[in-house]
Formats: C-alpha cells, sequence, structure tokens
C-alpha cells in the first residue's frame, strides 16, 4: 500500500507514513500492514537498521479520526480495530534489529505509540509531541502504555496519559521518552548514527537488543537461552574478527547476519 511504505537502502531500512495531507494520520490498513513489513525486513541481510519516518515535515499526527465511526461501530469492529493496533505495534517492537524513529512536527496519539515502539527516538526540537486518549476519552492500549511506562516511570506515565498535555522536547529527553533532542539536520543525525551501528557487529547489537528487551519484559534470572546467545557470540565469526581487526591495527569487517534466537526461554 502506498500511505505505508518499505523500501530498501542499503544498509538501511526506511518505513515511511506517507499520508502528508492528513499529517499522516494512522489508518487501520496501516497497522494492519506492520506485520508484513517486519517480515519483509527480516528476509532481507542488507538491511541492519531500521528507519521510521513521516512524509512531508510531519511524523504523525495519530489514528486517523476520520475513520472512528466505522472501527468503533461496534463491540466487533472494536476488537478488530484494536487487535490492529496491537499487532502492528508488537510486529514494529519485535524486529529483530536496530529501529529508530525521526520525529518531526507533528508526533500525538497513535504516532507516539509508533516512536516508542522504536529501539529509540531522534526527535526535531521544535516537535509537537502529545499523548492524548483523555481529550478523545479513549485509553491507550496495552504495547503502547507498557512501553511508555519502561521509558519514564508509572508516575510520569500516568502525568501524560491524565493531562494530554504537549511534551516539550527538552523535557522528553530529560525524562527518557526521546534519546535525542536535535536542532538542526535530524535526518542526517539519525543517518549518521544509524551507518555507525551499522559498522559494528550485527550478532552483538542483535543480541543486545534481545537480551535487553527479555530483561525489560521482567527477566530476572539467566535462562539456558540466554547463556547460549552469549556463548555463540564468543564462539563465532565476528568476534574472531573483531580479535584479528584488534591485534592488526585495523577496522574490523563484521559479515555475520544471522539471526536471533528470544533468551526468555526456560
Amino acid at each position: 500500500m502506498t500511505d505505508i511504505t518499505l523500501s530498501f537502502e542499503p544498509p538501511f531500512a526506511r518505513i515511511v507514513l506517507n499520508r502528508p495531507d492528513r499529517r499522516n494520520a494512522i489508518s487501520r490498513a496501516m497497522w494492519r500492514a506492520l506485520p508484513a513489513i517486519r517480515s519483509s525486513i527480516e528476509a532481507r541481510t542488507d538491511a541492519l537498521v531500521v528507519l521510521l519516518e513521516g512524509a512531508g515535515g510531519h511524523f504523525s499526527a495519530g489514528a486517523d479520526i476520520s475513520e472512528f465511526d466505522e472501527v468503533y461501530r461496534d463491540a466487533a469492529a472494536t476488537r478488530d480495530y484494536g487487535d490492529a493496533i496491537q499487532d502492528g505495534l508488537r510486529a514494529l517492537s519485535a524486529i529483530d534489529r536496530p529501529t529508530v524513529a525521526v520525529m518531526q512536527g507533528n508526533v500525538v496519539g497513535g504516532g507516539i505509540a509508533l516512536a516508542i515502539a522504536c529501539d529509540l527516538r531522534f526527535c526535531a526540537a521544535d516537535a509537537y509531541l502529545a499523548i492524548t486518549p483523555a481529550r478523545l476519552g479513549l485509553v491507550y492500549g496495552h504495547a503502547e502504555t507498557r512501553r511508555l511506562v519502561e521509558l519514564v516511570g508509572p508516575a510520569r506515565a500516568k502525568d501524560l496519559l491524565f493531562t494530554g498535555r504537549r511534551i516539550e522536547t527538552d523535557e522528553a529527553l530529560a525524562i527518557g521518552l526521546i534519546d535525542r533532542r536535535i536542532e538542526t539536520a535530524l535526518r542526517e543525525t539519525a543517518l549518521g548514527y544509524a551507518r555507525g551501528l551499522a559498522d559494528l557487529s550485527q550478532t552483538s547489537i542483535r543480541s543486545a537488543k534481545r537480551t535487553v528487551d527479555a530483561i525489560a519484559g521482567g527477566l530476572t534470572v539467566e535462562t539456558p537461552a540466554f547463556r547460549a546467545l552469549v556463548e555463540r557470540a564468543a564462539l563465532g565469526p565476528d568476534f574472531a574478527e573483531g580479535r584479528a581487526a584488534f591485534g592488526e591495527k585495523r577496522p574490523a569487517r563484521f559479515a555475520a547476519r544471522d539471526a536471533t534466537s528470544p533468551v526468555a526461554e526456560s
């Protein structure tokens, strides 16, 4: 579909919210497209970092309110729409390689939900941020509320959800809602960061994503799968290349692109 596009510019995959005339309001079809987008990205060995962006100067003004009469017309439609949102957010957060949201203009409601489903958020200093279900009489869903609490803590999450107020970007940075506040050259800064990740060991980076996400999700003890991930890296080709490059005083040329496995399993 054209309202959300996926393109590959190795070493990057670019997901673009592409409804600039609607400030990239997120339709039900866009939420539903995300699981297939995840599968397409994970099938590629040359897409090492994922960038999520909005077309036309805005990230996203949130869910498409023009659909609300349809998607909330009855209990079955409401359940279906909620499933589409939750499945989409879970797919985005589960992509097995780094994801970076590039945030500018309006980043509101469902737009924040998309951004916080990514690993990192690079944000223009003048972006307009708000989490607004209280202005509509709605409730943020499980995936986005859980992630919000992980990032900013329970009390701040309640403040942002209770008030629906604008979150200035300096506050957003201070509380952990965003990771970089960029005055100028937002996209260039994000691309430079992503390019640096692409030059490093993908074994290390993808495994780090697995382990951090598992611990953030409540894993408190080392599972056999966690230990196996650590040991596979120590016996793998990237570590051999890293040691050789260090000894030879040259940049490492990491080539491993193997998939990683969940570490929360016992």
